[in-house]
């Protein structure tokens, strides 16, 4: 493979949509059994915050050197405050609004000698007046961008995903949609959509071989009006449908350490590529790339142009 485009890369301005989260980490030892009950006493030794969603897609876009504007919501909490914070060191340009009616949806994870012994969440849908500001600033935004990547973890941010497509193909964006959920319809007139293998299975239903699997996806595609369709597979690498065929690469072989945020990965770099002017196969070749790399990080991580070259 070329070398990384790292100037295209760094011309390239990516908008990224959808649900911010944040990912909290508390690392500790693990001793004895608690007298109370038949569970683990850790002792926390460090604290780490890092950006989840969205933001965390945000995050992978950046680090691959884009220009990247983030929306979504946030509550008026220590959480909120926490992940504009963070958007702001990673150099991401922060479009977030602060709903002071629901808490950021944070992730708190206790891990002890290297292993997650507990994920506690804090999650409510916004209002339908933070949803309506999600589409009018995907309005004011589009045309200043190369693509838009709409990043759906069902949190409510992309209730209303179908004007928000509506509003990037008035400006003639392509916009890449991470699915959640089996109610693909929401998504018609997308250019990519990126479901994992799971995701997929929910969409069209079980297939009994590539060939079934083929046909399958290429019918989803049409009928939801998508340029291509990437469905990423896990340890069977990842596969690309467009109307020119079917083009597939295998799984990059790293130890696997951790999945959580390797789909953000993906998406990110096939959006930086994408905006890099790289056709979708190339852009398949570099996503599959960083996400073997990202899987082998502990947590929600993200991948460098030096990584990739």
């Amino acid at each position: 493979m070329t070398s990384f485009p790292v100037q295209a890369a760094a011309q390239a301005r990516v908008l990224v949509i959808g649900d911010i989260m944040l990912d909290r980490y508390w690392f500790g030892q693990v001793d004895r059994i608690s007298p109370e009950a038949p569970v683990p006493v850790v002792r926390v030794a460090r604290k780490e915050d890092r950006l989840g969603g969205a933001a965390n897609v945000a995050r992978n876009a950046a680090a691959l050197g884009a220009q990247v504007s983030l929306v979504g919501v946030v509550g008026d909490d220590e959480a909120g405050g926490e992940i504009q914070r963070l958007v702001q060191q990673e150099g991401i340009t922060s479009h977030i609004l602060v709903d002071t009616a629901v808490p950021t949806t944070l992730k708190m994870r206790v891990l002890g000698r290297q292993q997650q012994l507990l994920r506690v969440d804090f999650e409510e849908h916004p209002d339908d007046g933070s949803v309506n500001g999600i589409v009018e600033r995907a309005r004011a935004l589009a045309p200043q961008h190369d693509v838009i990547v709409l990043s759906d973890y069902s949190k409510g941010v992309l209730a209303n995903v179908e004007q928000i497509i509506a509003v990037a193909r008035d400006a003639g964006v392509p916009v890449l949609v991470d699915p959640k959920g089996q109610r693909y319809q929401r998504y018609r007139g997308a250019t990519m959509l990126t479901p994992n293998r799971a995701e997929m299975r929910d969409a069209v239903g079980h297939w009994e071989s590539e060939h079934d699997l083929e046909q399958r996806a290429q019918a989803l595609r049409t009928q939801l009006e998508l340029e291509a369709l990437l469905v990423t597979r896990s340890e069977e690498g990842m596969s690309l449908y467009t109307q020119q065929g079917t083009e597939r690469v295998m799984a990059h072989a790293h130890e696997v350490f951790d999945v959580s945020g390797a789909g953000d990965t993906v998406l990110a770099t096939l959006a930086v590529m994408r905006a890099a002017g790289l056709s979708w196969n190339q852009a398949m070749d570099w996503a599959n790339r960083a996400g073997g790399i990202v899987v082998g990080k502990l947590g929600t991580s993200v991948v460098t142009p030096e990584e990739l070259s």
